[in-house]
């Protein structure tokens, strides 16, 4: 492979990863921010800093003027809203029940072999000349279950891509490719929509009471989105990336590449896919009909049980197959091991519930406040007076996330920091939720794959040195540039196009709010 870690452009980011690697914790960031809004709060209470704008009176949800003061939390009265509602801060977090309820069931699916098992056999059944396309858009698939693309596409894909006689590296940077930088994009919903969702639900609520961003909100833009990435995934990889890796000469034995699906695990998959049919077939059965019992008033869908009802549905349509293809292969024997698996999947999101307890009072503190509002109608002003509109806005948006995604990599946190600042200023703007939603999804994914800090970015590199002792951090970035460049310009044009059509993001949503 022809190096360019000696590029000004691989010096910049590995300089970027230098100072990036001496931020602190996420955790840490949120309790200085936490900190920061309590000072500032207290210096603009003694300001007596003030708003006043057209909202939603959260009384009588009627549209009138509104004027809202700077709250200190340094006050009597502030310090007791801190200690006393620790608790309820977090429990209440929209965030949280969603992602863990998701979880009990693609944990299943994931521990139970079943996910890993059906992106096995998929992929290597491809023809040869539609393995690139398939490995990218099961990198994007996978995104439903979470990080089970990073730890099973990522090596398979450079595993398929040997077993095709062409270099691993390219296939690694494919599945990688659609797993990171396709992460927002998807034709089903994942574990990140209702996280996303619920922190957007929090965000607007500071300018209206009532407002709620669905987990389905983005899902029109996300579907469509999966078939730009495939497209410009395979692109890069067959046209760019494998030209200037060449020829792979293995330095020493590759062992045995075999990554056949079992024939018990065939079996495995055709009971648990039966299952998922016949799991949709019996969910048809509740909403289909005009007086199905999942239907809303009218027999309306949008406003329904059945959209309410959506983070449970998608908990069982995983929770079944996976524990059927549990009970055929073995690795279920019986409800122990199912309740095991389940406390499995919520292990691994220990991390994200430290972090979500931090974000929750950061978020809670911030709206008590009414900086979000004060922000929010501030900054509206100023955006007013340069004369900006909603596309540019939203450009501007997508470029300030992709260098904020240098070094926070985590999407949920970046969004709780974000959404209380520009939800709300948006939609002093006339941008629903929704649309600033996507907007931040495009630059959060586009330079997900050439962050170091993103938390899997050193797995990946790990499994690029299977294929060469020399491969490092320098080698990954310089394959992974021209995805995260093309992607983050195309994608951008893209949702610019659909925002000027006026196409809805998602069912029921407008582009204005």
């Amino acid at each position: 492979m022809n190096r360019t870690n000696s590029s000004k452009s691989i010096r910049l980011l590995n300089y970027i990863e230098e100072k990036g690697n001496k931020l602190p914790h996420p955790v840490t960031i949120f309790i200085l921010f936490t900190f920061i809004v309590i000072v500032l709060s207290h210096i603009l209470y003694v300001m007596g800093t003030s708003v006043t704008f057209e909202g939603v009176n959260n009384e009588t949800m009627e549209t009138e003027m509104l004027t809202v003061e700077a709250v200190s939390l340094l006050v009597p009265e502030g310090i007791a809203y801190m200690f006393s509602n620790v608790v309820s801060n977090f429990t209440s977090f929209v965030a949280l029940g969603p992602v863990l309820v998701a979880m009990l069931g693609v944990g299943v699916a994931e521990k139970s072999g079943y996910i890993s098992a059906l992106m096995t056999n998929t992929v290597t059944k491809a023809p040869k000349r539609f393995v690139t396309p398939i490995v990218v858009l099961m990198g994007v698939l996978s995104n439903v279950a979470a990080s089970v693309g990073y730890v099973v596409l990522v090596p398979l894909g450079a595993i398929i891509f040997l077993g095709f006689n062409r270099h691993p590296l390219a296939g690694l940077s494919a599945a990688f490719a659609g797993v990171a930088g396709g992460y927002s994009a998807n034709l089903v919903l994942g574990t990140n929509d209702p996280l996303l969702s619920g922190i957007s639900t929090e965000a607007a609520k500071i300018l209206d009471a009532g407002y709620v961003v669905n987990p389905t909100d983005n899902w029109f833009y996300m579907f469509a989105s999966t078939f730009l990435i495939v497209i410009l995934g395979t692109l890069i990889t067959d046209k760019l990336i494998e030209p200037k890796l060449g020829k792979f000469v293995p330095t020493e034995p590759m062992g045995n590449q075999n990554n056949e699906v079992s024939a018990i695990e065939k079996k495995g998959l055709f009971w648990a896919n039966i299952s998922i049919l016949l799991t949709i077939l019996a969910i048809a059965i509740l909403v289909v009909p005009e007086n199905g019992p999942l239907r809303g008033e009218g027999g309306s869908i949008i406003t329904s049980p059945f959209m309410s009802s959506i983070i449970f549905l998608m908990m069982v349509i995983f929770l079944i197959p996976g524990v059927v293809y549990g009970v055929v292969t073995k690795t279920v024997k019986n409800d122990k091991d199912i309740a095991n698996l389940m406390t499995s999947s919520l292990e691994t999101m220990a991390g994200f519930i430290v972090l979500i307890f931090f974000a929750a009072q950061f978020v809670a503190l911030f709206n008590y406040t009414n900086l979000g509002t004060i922000i929010a109608v501030k900054g509206a002003d100023l955006l007013q007076a340069i004369q900006l509109d909603g596309v540019l806005l939203l450009v501007a948006l997508i470029i300030i996330t992709t260098i904020i995604n240098i070094f926070i990599a985590a999407d949920s946190a970046k969004w709780a920091i974000m959404a209380p600042v520009f939800v709300p200023m948006f939609m002093q703007m006339g941008i629903a939720p929704e649309v600033t939603q996507v907007a931040y999804r495009i630059g959060d994914a586009s330079t997900n794959i050439v962050s170091p800090l993103m938390p899997f970015f050193p797995l990946v590199v790990a499994f690029a040195q299977r294929y060469g002792k020399q491969n490092g951090v320098g080698t990954v970035i310089s394959l992974m540039l021209p995805y995260s460049i093309m992607f983050l310009v195309c994608w951008t044009i893209f949702f610019v196009i659909w925002y000027l059509l006026g196409i809805p993001v998602g069912p029921g949503t407008n582009l204005n709010y």
